[in-house]
């Protein structure tokens, strides 16, 4: 692991890997706490900044249509470099950790006290949108700029934390950053290879600066009992805000999930003039898969219990294809999500059974490969409590609203820190190259930030 300190705090980098209490006593007394309205002015001096590193990030990373900063490359380390830059002109403390993860701290009077950690990824999907995951990063360093602004030394450190490899597009596993952070890594991720290089995580975390023996042998940078919390701000992926006419969310849950990146149905290649009860197409039985998921869907929607399906991939081998052949194989991914641990387990046997089925009539067989999965990030009452609160005495207009998608807050959720999110209103989704959130909606959600920090740290 190595670390870099900013100017103004000499070797004062804090340890994140000890456990440690929170009945430290405070060096002197508190400063009285900020008013609403002068946390909102603070931080809407710091709009000029957050325009700026938008902009940066998008020039440094443009791949039209849209950006891309690819996990563990050029894309992701350029942005890295990015906030780096920007936390050594502030004068705030900087680490990395053995996964590469970029951790940005304004130190408390007490730095032995369990710290806060606000954040979320700088990487991308390839060809998507500059706010997807940055806006959290930026955030944290909006609203710790606005802090110094109305004079608060916090009571704790608060970190901001560039988190790696979020987007499991790149290496078809979940949360690889700050699940390498916090020591809860699953079995065999280092060996997962990326999808356009074929090299495997640790080739590509090494060449980032990161340590993979380190993290074979079970380091962990982030020790979850000297965490107070994880809050991240991310831009909502389905148009909720947008059709409520709301600029801000506050999470109730994050779904968790089951995949199956590669999965393939075996069946027999045959001339197209083959009659039916002869045939073991691969095709039909992927048709009759695919209709039979979203039936389960439609059943479990319509009980009341949300949750979403994907088959991102599917398709016939294109070597072996064509007009006149019966197909013989097929290939399709699946990914399940829903808010409820007892739910997917419930789905996957559904799928099961599905399976069986189409398996036993039409004489083909289900190879799965390789199962991922993640749990349920269930979201701390009481700190949702204070946001839902929070926006109310900011003025701001907002809704509670539960995450369509995954987010590295389900990590630290799992890992037993107390963790909440809030989602910023974005007209066309995410992981497109048109996300169109408004500088207006991301400066109430760092106000309502600021707010919380404040409140929990500054007095």
């Amino acid at each position: 692991m190595t670390s870099h300190t900013g100017t103004s705090h000499p070797q004062t980098t804090p340890s994140m890997t000890s456990p440690t209490t929170a009945s430290h006593a405070i060096a002197s007394d508190p400063p009285a706490a900020p008013s609403a309205d002068q946390i909102i002015a603070a931080t809407n001096a710091q709009r000029d900044l957050a325009t700026q590193l938008f902009e940066s990030l998008r020039r440094g990373s443009t791949d039209a249509p849209g950006i891309t900063r690819d996990t563990y490359g050029a894309g992701e380390n350029f942005a890295h470099g990015l906030v780096r830059d920007h936390a050594l002109r502030l004068g705030l403390d900087i680490a990395t950790d053995a996964a590469a993860n970029t951790y940005i701290t304004l130190p408390g009077r007490d730095r032995t006290a369990p710290h806060i950690l606000t954040g979320s990824h700088l990487d991308s999907v390839p060809h998507g949108g500059n706010f997807d995951g940055a806006a959290g990063v930026v955030a944290g360093l909006v609203a710790v700029a606005a802090l110094r602004a109305v004079g608060v030394t916090p009571a704790c450190d608060i970190t901001v934390m560039g988190v790696r490899a979020e987007e499991s597009v790149w290496f078809e596993v979940s949360y690889l950053g700050s699940r390498s952070a916090l020591g809860t890594l699953p079995p065999g991720a280092l060996d997962a290879r990326r999808i356009d290089t074929g090299r495997t995580l640790a080739d590509h975390l090494e060449a980032c600066g990161g340590d993979p023996a380190l993290l074979r042998a079970g380091h962990r940078h982030l020790d979850p009992r000297a965490l107070r919390a994880f809050l991240e701000v991310h831009i909502e992926q389905a148009p909720s805000l947008v059709e409520a006419g709301l600029p801000l969310a506050i999470c109730t849950a994050i779904p968790g999930n089951f995949r199956y990146p590669n999965a393939w149905i075996a069946g027999e290649y045959a001339h197209v003039g083959l009659p039916r009860r002869f045939r073991r197409d691969a095709v039909m039985a992927a048709a009759e898969f695919a209709a039979g998921m979203d039936r389960l869907w439609a059943a479990h929607e319509a009980e009341g219990r949300p949750m979403a399906l994907t088959l991102g991939r599917f398709h016939t081998d294109p070597a072996k294809h064509g007009l006149t052949t019966v197909p013989g194989a097929f290939h399709f991914s699946l990914d399940v999500r829903a808010y409820d641990d007892a739910q997917l387990a419930e789905l996957e046997r559904g799928m099961g059974d599905i399976i069986a089925d189409i398996e036993r009539r039409r004489g083909v067989t289900f190879h799965m490969g390789p199962r991922a999965s993640a749990v349920v990030g269930k979201m701390d009452a009481s700190i949702r409590a204070r946001l839902v609160e929070g926006a109310r005495v900011l003025g701001i207009p907002a809704m509670t609203l539960g995450s369509p998608a995954s987010h590295d807050a389900a990590a630290f959720a799992a890992a037993g820190v107390p963790t909440a999110m809030m989602f910023v209103r974005n007209q066309n989704g995410s992981h497109n190259p048109h996300e169109a959130m408004e500088m207006e909606d991301f400066m109430c959600a760092a106000s309502l930030l600021a707010w919380w920090l404040a409140e929990n740290t500054g007095a």
